[in-house]
Formats: structure tokens, C-alpha cells, sequence
């Protein structure tokens, strides 16, 4: 009888897995191991709207200060000197007593009566002015014929001043407004008309050969090559224009006038009221200031295409 003899198969060993720095486990399974996820990187903290307020608020003081430092400092020393003695207080008062002299006159109504009859002479004879002298100026740049026969003849009248013909003027025209407005009228053309015929003259040379290669019309010429580029230089011309026709009108104010800050002035100085003088230089100082600042903000509204696009 024969026995069969069988060997067991011996049995799998079981998977040892090896901590680190411990020991050794057994039938533990052994994964991967996950990279940790990396930290969201920490917002740089908002500015505080009140700080970043404060700040911009601080910044348009310490630039409103350093452009009226030379005014005050101006103030301070027309205040001082009258009562310091180091003038005569009588030709010269200090700042305090002008300001309560201009107060009164425009309690009165004085002041505002005065400031618009020569508001209305000046601007309306500025406006006649800019009506003339841009196209004429556009004109005379632009044609050559043109120049060459009105030049001699614009360099005769450009050379005489205006107040110079104020008395033809009133001769002709007589002592009323007539007169006045067309006075500033003749001051004013010639900033306005030189530096137009200028700014057409100096145009880019390249452009204008570029337009016409183009096959643009004239007045598309002028459009979108001739009068942008002239733009700063006229307003040039205006802004001067804009001076003269105040500071003209008040000179022709003092001869026949019955209303406007010259004849206030003039006034005044026969009838030695000193302050009320000085109140009336200080209304066309500010005048002239804020016409000024209104003509070089419309100049940057034209002439926006210049600024670099942010």
C-alpha cells in the first residue's frame, strides 16, 4: 500500500512595511505620498479709503500753499509795511482797509455795476475780436497770394499801438460804447491774428504732404491736419488777447465813460478815496486771473488728442 507524500506549499510572506524610526509592521500597505498644497500667497492689505483720503486731501494743500505762498507773502508785506510806516499809509493802505472798501462797494451795488459794464465791453469786443481774427489768420497763412498783399499793411497797423488811436477812435465814433468795444476790438485782433497766421505757417510739413497724398479736400485739410496742430499757438494769441482787452478797455474807461472799473478808478483818485482805487485794481487783477484760467481750460478740452493715452 503505497502513501502519497505531500508537501504543503508554504504560504506568502506576509508584506512588511518599515515605518520610519519605528518597527517593523507587518501586512501594512505602503502609498504614495501626496505632495502637501502649497499656501495661497497672503493679499498685500488694502489701503484704507480714510488714509488714502487723507492723503490725497494733504497733497492738493501742500500744493495749493506753495502756489499762493508768493500772493500771501505779497499780502502780508502790502498789510504790514502801511502800518509799519515804511510807507505812507495814505497813498499806500494796507490790505485790511481795501478789502473792507471793496466789501462796501459791493454792498452798495457799486462794484457789481461797474464790473458788468466792463465785462460787457471787454468780452463782447474779445468775441468780435476771435470772429475776425482766426479765419483771417487761417486765411493769410494757408494762401500766399494773400499774405504777400496784406502783409505790408498788417505790419504798419501792428506796430501801432492801440491806445495810441483812442482818440481817432472817439473822434469818429464818439464817447459812447461804440467807441469803447471797438477800441478792444482793434487790440485784440493782432495777438489772435500773428499767432494764427503763425501756427498755419508752422504746420507739419510731412502731414500736410501725407494729407494730400491722400486725396483730401481743403477743408478736410484744414479739419484733420491744420487745425489741431494749430490749436496751442492760437489759444496763444487768445490767452493774450484776453489780457489786452481788459487792460485797453480800462484806459478807454477814463475818457467819457459814466460806469466801469476804469471810470471807478479814475474816480476814486479825483475824489482821493484811495481804497476804493485799490479795490477797483484788485476786481480787474481777479477778473483777468479767472478769464485766464477759463480760457486755458478750454484749451485743454481741444486739445486732448495731445495727451499720452494712459
Amino acid at each position: 500500500m503505497s502513501t502519497d507524500t505531500h508537501t504543503p506549499t508554504p504560504a506568502p510572506a506576509p508584506v512588511r512595511a518599515t515605518a520610519p524610526g519605528g518597527p517593523v509592521r507587518e501586512d501594512a500597505r505602503t502609498e504614495p505620498e501626496r505632495p502637501a498644497a502649497p499656501r495661497p500667497a497672503a493679499k498685500a492689505p488694502a489701503p484704507r479709503p480714510a488714509r488714502a483720503a487723507a492723503a490725497t486731501a494733504l497733497r492738493l494743500l501742500r500744493s495749493g500753499l506753495l502756489r499762493s505762498a508768493a500772493v500771501l507773502l505779497l499780502l502780508a508785506v502790502w498789510e504790514g509795511a502801511p502800518r509799519a510806516g515804511l510807507v505812507d499809509a495814505t497813498f499806500l493802505p494796507p490790505v485790511s482797509e481795501v478789502a473792507r472798501a471793496w466789501w462796501e462797494l459791493l454792498g452798495d451795488g457799486q462794484l457789481w455795476e461797474h464790473t458788468r459794464a466792463s465785462l460787457t465791453r471787454s468780452f463782447g469786443g474779445f468775441a468780435i475780436a476771435v470772429v475776425i481774427a482766426v479765419p483771417l489768420g487761417l486765411l493769410i497763412g494757408w494762401y500766399r497770394p494773400v499774405a504777400a498783399f496784406l502783409g505790408p499793411l498788417l505790419e504798419l497797423f501792428r506796430n501801432t499801438a492801440a491806445l495810441a488811436l483812442l482818440p481817432v477812435f472817439v473822434l469818429l465814433l464818439g464817447i459812447g460804447e461804440t467807441s469803447k468795444v471797438s477800441i478792444v476790438v482793434y487790440a485784440c485782433v493782432w495777438p489772435i491774428l500773428l499767432n494764427t497766421i503763425s501756427a498755419v505757417g508752422n504746420a507739419d510739413p510731412t502731414l500736410v504732404r501725407l494729407a494730400r497724398s491722400m486725396d483730401l479736400s481743403t477743408p478736410k485739410l484744414f479739419q484733420k491736419v491744420i487745425l489741431p496742430s494749430s490749436v496751442p499757438s492760437i489759444f496763444t494769441g487768445i490767452r493774450l488777447a484776453g489780457a489786452v482787452s481788459i487792460l485797453v478797455l480800462v484806459a478807454a474807461e477814463m475818457i467819457g465813460a459814466k460806469a466801469g472799473l476804469g471810470y471807478l478808478i479814475n474816480a476814486s483818485q479825483f475824489n482821493f478815496a484811495i481804497p476804493q482805487m485799490y479795490a477797483g485794481i484788485v476786481t480787474i487783477s481777479a477778473i483777468g486771473v479767472a478769464f485766464n484760467q477759463v480760457l486755458v481750460t478750454i484749451e485743454r478740452r481741444l486739445s486732448l488728442w495731445r495727451l499720452p493715452a494712459s
